[in-house]
């Protein structure tokens, strides 16, 4: 009976976790976008948040080598799991597909409030591994283990360039609501969606790598996605 729950609960971490890092590296691509048309010039700002896609990128195809060596797909979750969809979702009020890049680009109290999501979804992110890395469940898979400590060791220079920012151009500081946002997505994924997914034996298992069309673009694509990892 443990080894079919830790097995199970392990699966639907990793497909959590897998779904968030790949929407993360390719959420940066928007990021990058608007502060490259911004702020062009600014290439401190500009190779740190390179530098956070690349991690998020490296995160991405080390849960997709763990399912490999497992020999199995990951679960088919979306953007209901992801933390990042969730809160732009919210304050922005548009999925992050639809999320308008030029109006982010032209105003900055947009940009602003992009930064704060950001920097608050990677803090969370920093506090959920540690917790994960004292689980008994985690603790019991070496190679899991492995991967979400290396996630410690870079998390917290992906919040920095967001907040950085917001302190050199006197921004404020998230507000009380903004966290209260924070830790409500993130009680509503523990408490509720988690335990929905371990529990509903009819999910189903994706049928390809999430990064699968990126890498049908052509040897431009892959060549970036090399690079990346």
């Amino acid at each position: 009976m443990f080894a079919w729950v830790r097995n199970r609960y392990l699966d639907v971490l990793g497909s959590i976790y897998l779904y968030n890092e790949h929407r993360g590296y390719t959420a940066i691509d928007r990021v990058l976008e608007a502060v490259r048309a911004r702020s062009p010039d600014d290439a401190g700002l500009i190779a740190a948040i390179e530098g956070h896609r690349a991690d998020e990128r490296k995160h991405y195809v080390m849960f997709r080598r763990w399912f490999e060596q497992r020999g199995t797909m990951p679960l088919d979750v979306d953007r209901t799991f992801g933390h990042i969809d969730r809160f732009v979702e919210i304050i922005f009020r548009t999925p992050i597909d639809r999320l308008d890049t030029q109006a982010v680009i032209d105003r900055d109290e947009l940009f602003e409030r992009l930064c704060r999501v950001i920097a608050l979804t990677e803090r969370r992110g920093y506090r959920q591994v540690e917790t994960l890395l004292a689980s008994r469940l985690v603790r019991s898979d070496p190679v899991l283990v492995k991967i979400f400590r290396i996630i410690r060791k870079d998390e917290p220079s992906h919040w920095a360039p967001y907040e950085d920012w917001l302190l050199a151009h006197g921004r404020r500081e998230p507000r009380w609501w903004e966290r209260a946002i924070d830790g409500f997505i993130h009680s509503e994924l523990l408490i509720l969606k988690l335990p929905a997914l371990f529990l509903n034996p009819r999910t189903r298992r994706r049928a390809d790598w999430p990064d699968a069309q990126e890498l049908e673009r052509g040897p431009l694509a892959l060549q970036r996605s090399s690079t990346a990892a």
